[in-house]
């Protein structure tokens, strides 16, 4: 079995530390699906965020029909945030200085 050595400096206790080539994939592997997983999150949340600040400019406009557009839009949106997302959703919701905050 072959093995490669750890990615440390040289200075560090583990440098000369030889670890299996497959354990090693195995390692990165997971490392990569673990940040996939978190930037597809990242994206869905963001997502959430943005759709709820359409909704409430459209719900603020001046024209009747928008605004009730808006309202159903809005409405509807916070019916189908995954709880998971919500606390999340809130930051961004912060960032986009939105009215609306999900409970």
């Amino acid at each position: 079995m072959k093995s490669v050595s750890c990615f440390l400096p040289t200075n560090h206790f583990f440098a000369n530390l030889k670890i299996p080539v497959s354990l090693f994939e195995r390692h990165m592997k997971l490392e990569r699906q673990k940040i996939i997983r978190s930037l597809h999150n990242w994206q869905q949340v963001r997502s959430w965020a943005r759709l709820i600040r359409e909704a409430e400019i459209l719900w603020h406009d001046e024209q009747k029909e928008l605004k009730r557009l808006g309202a159903l839009e809005l409405g509807q949106l916070i019916k189908e945030i995954p709880p998971a997302y919500r606390r999340r959703i809130n930051l961004w919701l912060v960032k986009y200085s939105v009215g609306t905050r999900l409970v």
